[in-house]
């Protein structure tokens, strides 16, 4: 992940940033536009590289990356064996609004679900023997990787 000026351990960006409330104007992420939002989108993009990263180490292979839908997306899609996992990435810099892991609520659960559902039927390269959910949690470049959270 070289482009963009943010180097080949994304993880180090992740740490090397000011919490949301130290964040200042002049404050920009090289690459991205100059808003709130392309920060926002910036900093989810490394979470998610760092989230694939930890997952491929561990043999697993990555089969979609940001499935998208009109419903919605799935961060992550990948297989271990004859299992299928659904992803989904929170990266935060900071606590300041809850551990990143909270903010997958129910509704964000049943919508995962459907679109794994989709999925399955649209581009499994196979039959699904098993399934899972994880949620990934990223806090100021420390990650956190819930198996089977729902």
């Amino acid at each position: 992940m070289s482009e963009g000026g943010l180097g080949d351990h994304p993880e180090q960006w992740l740490l090397n940033q000011p919490s949301s409330g130290e964040r200042r104007k002049s404050d920009r992420v090289p690459g991205t536009p100059g808003t709130q939002a392309g920060w926002r989108r910036t900093l989810g993009a490394q979470g998610e590289a760092i989230a694939a990263n930890w997952y491929r180490s561990r043999g697993y292979e990555i089969l979609a990356r940001n499935w998208r839908r009109r419903e919605g997306e799935i961060d992550l899609v990948l297989r271990n064996g004859s299992a299928y996992v659904f992803v989904e990435v929170k990266t935060r810099t900071s606590d300041n609004f809850g551990v990143p892991a909270e903010a997958v609520g129910r509704d964000k659960q049943v919508r995962l679900r459907h679109l794994a559902a989709r999925w399955l039927q649209e581009d499994a390269p196979g039959p699904a023997r098993e399934i899972r959910f994880d949620v990934v949690s990223i806090l100021g470049g420390k990650i956190e990787v819930i198996e089977g959270a729902f």
